[in-house]
């Protein structure tokens, strides 16, 4: 257990249900975790078992029932500036540049109160040093529909990042790009936590993705959602790709995929598929 001191979100006792009566559905129970500053946890479990609802209450985008999420000593209970989300989707504006994109939350009036003449030097600063971590100087004018899914994303987290939030919510960016773009994402997204020192919260359906990321995979059970086990992650944190080859890493992978196969009630995913298979079978019947 973190001592007070270590915690920046506190998850206690969440729960959380859609719907009422007859169609009220359980989607998160007794959720409790705590995550350190600085910590990079990753969310993972079978369809249906809350990651993304739990990401999005995280956020103050979802209200719960039940329980309490305290964010830097106060409780959520709506979006704040020291949350910052990025989405599958790239959610940017297409009628302003990259530049634009990444600086758009300045326009928001909570960045405009009391901002003097060095604070908006500092933010073009902060904006132009973004551009050039994510590497997008050479697309810096451009327009969304310009840039390939890769890029879009890379603007998407910049712009997260521009007010520098203490806690980032990532729910599955990189789930609609190749496997050559993701692992390029991976080694960036890794760079700029280390970086930033920000404290991450990442959704995924990626077994090798949530290991390679995370210090901690917190494997997630559905009907209803909730936590079934948290396996520490034991390598440091400068990270490559030949790791994914590693022993220690195939064992982990095979250990966090036995535990979603174990919750889904499926030993494996032949199994499911057969399953899937004969329902639909026997609906055509």
């Amino acid at each position: 257990m973190k001592t007070a001191i270590d915690i920046k979100i506190g998850i206690r006792h969440l729960d959380k249900h859609y719907g009422a009566g007859a169609r009220r559905t359980h989607a998160l129970r007794d959720v409790c975790l705590d995550i350190a500053a600085g910590e990079f946890v990753t969310l993972v479990g079978a369809s249906g078992c809350g990651k993304s609802t739990l990401l999005r209450t995280l956020g103050g985008l979802e209200e719960y029932a039940e329980g309490d999420i305290v964010c830097n000593g106060a409780s959520v209970d709506g979006p704040g500036p020291d949350r910052a989300m990025v989405f599958q989707s790239y959610s940017l504006y297409p009628w302003l540049t990259v530049t634009q994109n990444i600086k758009f939350c300045r326009r928001l009036k909570h960045h405009r109160e009391d901002a003097t003449s060095a604070d908006v030097e500092m933010a073009a600063g902060r904006a132009e040093a973004l551009v050039a971590l994510m590497g997008l100087g050479h697309v810096a004018h451009a327009y969304p529909a310009e840039l390939s899914g890769g890029m879009r994303q890379r603007v998407a987290i910049a712009r997260a990042l521009m007010m520098r939030p203490d806690v980032l919510l990532m729910d599955e960016p990189f789930g609609a790009l190749d496997a050559q773009t993701r692992e390029v994402m991976h080694d960036l997204i890794r760079h700029v936590y280390l970086l930033e020192k920000t404290t991450v919260v990442f959704v995924t359906h990626d077994v090798e993705e949530a290991i390679y990321l995370g210090q901690r995979v917190v494997v997630m059970a559905p009907r209803p959602g909730r936590i079934d086990s948290i396996i520490d992650i034991p390598f440091g944190a400068r990270r490559t790709q030949e790791l994914k080859l590693a022993p220690e890493f195939t064992d982990l992978k095979r250990q966090v995929l036995e535990r979603i196969r174990a919750t889904s009630g499926m030993r494996t995913d032949l199994e499911q598929l057969e399953k899937l298979t004969r329902n639909i079978t026997l609906s055509g019947d």
